[in-house]
């Protein structure tokens, strides 16, 4: 299988996001949120930059474990075809 962009683009966003929550959670009660009602927009879009970003990195995963149980299985079958 060639190269996968879930990964690095999975890394990113993680990282991304770890960032993000790290000032939010650095810069909870300041006053520049009271622009935005009150929220702590750093801390939520950071938190769903993490999940977005871990997402990628286990469908990554988990295309890896499939890739190469079906290359086992690709194995099998040739080595089966060529005993005949």
């Amino acid at each position: 299988m060639g190269f996968d962009l879930r990964w690095p683009i999975g890394l990113m966003f993680t990282m991304l996001g770890a960032l993000l929550a790290v000032y939010g959670a650095a810069t909870a009660g300041d006053p520049m949120y009271a622009r935005s009602l009150g929220y702590n927009v750093n801390l939520l879009w950071g938190v769903v930059l993490g999940l977005f970003g871990g997402s990628l990195l286990g469908l990554w995963r988990l295309g890896r474990r499939r890739g190469a149980a079906s290359a086992d299985g690709d194995d099998r079958k040739a080595a089966r075809t060529a005993d005949r």
